[in-house]
């Protein structure tokens, strides 16, 4: 059985410090970099363009709202050239850098509010969808599992790659807890590790309430803005390679082949 670890990494702000990014990217096999839109910067970008090429990792832009003040996490409503125009921006800031170091971007994942609200919104869905498709249809699309979407993705018959999150908990729709409740984050590696492999074992979703939801699991996404990020990724890791999964960047994944 083959599983992908990915990171958001690059997100260098007022909010977060990146000095971890080195040694994640000796950990996870794809990267989500921030565009500079919700954090980070031409400086930090081939920052991890040049190790993610050292390291062998395949990189992914990580699109967000234009919004640093709040890291991309205050929900906006705008319209669907303004979301296409984001996509668009971001995905082209992101591979001339690393077209710079000889590299592309192989895959892209929302971030923030923008993937928080498309999760549970089929029109937005459907509206990054349609412009990741118009302009460049070989991407991966990396989508938390489950969600919408993953159902507007598969209309549009995108290469898609389902992930879970290894630091958060779900609600009983599939959702993430929100940020705002206490127990929204998995903070201790001893949990998280648990926690993915039996999501990963299983194909499906644990819930917060101990339900669990039968679902489709290409990745598992360590956020890299926690104070655990690196304590967590070892532990997943290990514990993956322990149980006999095999490790793959998103562009070796069998199904891409």
């Amino acid at each position: 059985m083959e599983i992908n670890i990915n990171c958001d990494l690059g997100e260098k702000s007022k909010h977060h410090s990146d000095e971890n990014d080195p040694k994640l990217l000796e950990i996870v096999n794809s990267a989500n970099v921030a565009c500079g839109y919700h954090a980070g910067d031409e400086d930090s970008m081939n920052q991890v363009v040049k190790i993610c090429k050292k390291n062998g990792v395949s990189i992914g832009a990580h699109p967000s709202f234009n919004d640093p003040e709040n890291f991309g996490r205050k929900r906006l409503n705008l319209s669907s050239d303004e979301i296409k125009k984001l996509l668009i921006d971001q995905y082209e800031i992101l591979q001339n850098i690393a077209e710079k170091h000889g590299e592309i971007v192989t895959h892209i994942k929302p971030h923030g509010a923008l993937n928080n609200m498309a999760c549970e919104d089929i029109e937005l869905a459907t509206i990054i969808a349609k412009s990741i498709c118009n302009f460049n249809k070989d991407l991966i699309y990396l989508v938390p599992t489950g969600s919408k979407m993953e159902e507007a993705a598969k209309k549009f018959d995108m290469r898609i790659a389902c992930e879970i999150f290894a630091d958060r908990n779900y609600e009983d729709n599939g959702n993430l807890v929100s940020r705002k409740e206490p127990h929204a984050l998995i903070t201790d590696p001893n949990k998280a590790k648990s926690h993915v492999l039996s999501m990963v074992q299983n194909q499906a979703i644990n819930c917060h309430s101990g339900k669990q939801i039968p679902c489709e699991i290409d990745s598992v996404c360590i956020h890299g803005d926690n104070e655990s990020s690196l304590a967590t990724a070892i532990s997943i890791k290990n514990n993956l390679i322990d149980n006999g999964l095999e490790l793959k960047t998103l562009t070796n994944l069998r199904k891409f082949k």
